[in-house]
């Protein structure tokens, strides 16, 4: 049996650059070293954006699913119809309807077990909207589609220097300030803290948590959510073994390098996380769904309308993500293996009433 981990990449959108940097990554052919690349989109579109960017030859075994993926080659699977044509930089219903079957296909494989982890390239949530498709991005979509329905999705923007989750993803920014409660705050350094540990490998990860408002409040000058709520979740995070500090004002927390002493940095709010992240990072950046039962992971950028057919899209962040893809899913299955028996409690607590245990394993 082959262990080499199967990577689903779906096309997205198919006016969009997903296909020239899918494409870019795929060329070298060293990518089978480390995993079986499969992507859910159409063996007729990809050839024709070859021939839009007078790219060489990348080859592709045209398979009908994950199970007979050859692990040499770069696999496709034809899930769209050759009816349909890609037009660079066009914002349409039809490339709408395309990237949601590719992505359709390699969610249902994906909760199959048939393939192991995820790679998306990017979508235009506009043209993607539909009665099938009703949520704000891929994060949400997934967190209603994962075959654990217990599953709460956490958005991580992640590179070499850095890692940001958000305590809100695509949330409107008027109503930002009514979702940062204590509640939400705590289970979104749980589900963090627990990330850094199983996916990224980090024994005792450290986490910073930004505040809401200009200068974190001020002390309550500019406003009382540091003081009240943010700032009362970190000490309660604190009390429950997470290594969380802050609220920090943001401006200063990134303009002074201070994200390089922190393993995760939770921000409040899309933007508030992104603009740094993206202005420090963005071409080797990746955005990693952490909290479902799979990988999942996607370049850090988006459709690339303006220079589509072009030729001059980087395929740095998608090589990354898929690179970021296998390092997770080895982390998390030497993770579980690990804690999958884990020792009775064995030592002692200063003024506690401690039991001798017998450890002879009779019963």
């Amino acid at each position: 049996m082959h262990d080499k981990i199967k990577v689903g990449i779906t096309h997205g959108d198919i006016n969009g650059i997903g296909y020239e940097v899918i494409l870019k990554t795929l060329e070298d052919n060293r990518i089978l070293e480390l995993c079986t690349p499969i992507v859910y989109g159409s063996a007729k579109i990809a050839a024709t954006w070859r021939k839009i960017l007078q790219m060489g030859p990348v080859p592709f075994s045209q398979i009908d699913n994950p199970e007979v993926a050859r692990h040499d080659a770069n696999n496709i699977i034809n899930v769209v119809g050759e009816e349909v044509h890609p037009e660079p930089g066009v914002a349409s219903a039809e490339a709408g309807r395309a990237a949601f079957i590719s992505l359709e296909h390699a969610v249902a494989d994906l909760n199959r077990g048939r393939i192991d982890a995820l790679v998306t390239a990017p979508i235009n949530k506009a043209t993607i909207h539909s009665d099938q498709f009703d949520f704000p991005g891929h994060t949400e979509y997934l967190e209603a589609v994962a075959a654990d329905e217990k599953s709460k999705a956490l958005m991580i923007l992640c590179n070499d220097s850095m890692r940001v989750a958000l305590l809100t993803t695509h949330t409107p920014i008027a109503k930002v300030a009514a979702t940062v409660t204590r509640e939400n705050i705590i289970e979104r350094l749980k589900a963090f803290d627990r990330s850094l540990r199983r996916d990224f490998g980090i024994q005792s990860p450290r986490i910073a948590v930004l505040g809401l408002n200009p200068h974190a409040g001020d002390g309550g000058v500019l406003g009382t959510e540091e003081r009240d709520i943010i700032a009362p979740a970190v000490a309660q995070a604190r009390d429950e073994r997470i290594l969380a500090f802050g609220p920090y004002p943001a401006d200063g927390f990134f303009g002074a390098g201070s994200y390089t002493h922190f393993d995760g940095i939770l921000a409040m709010y899309h933007d508030q996380g992104l603009a740094p992240f993206k202005a420090l990072g963005m071409s080797s950046g990746i955005n990693f769904t952490a909290g479902l039962p799979f990988v999942r992971t996607s370049p850090d950028h988006g459709t690339g309308f303006d220079i589509a057919g072009r030729g001059v899209a980087e395929p740095d962040s998608m090589r990354a993500a898929i690179y970021a893809t296998i390092d997770i899913v080895r982390n998390r299955r030497r993770y579980d293996e690990a804690y999958r028996s884990p020792l009775r409690k064995q030592y002692y607590e200063k003024g506690a009433d401690n039991v001798v245990l017998d450890l002879s394993g009779d019963e």
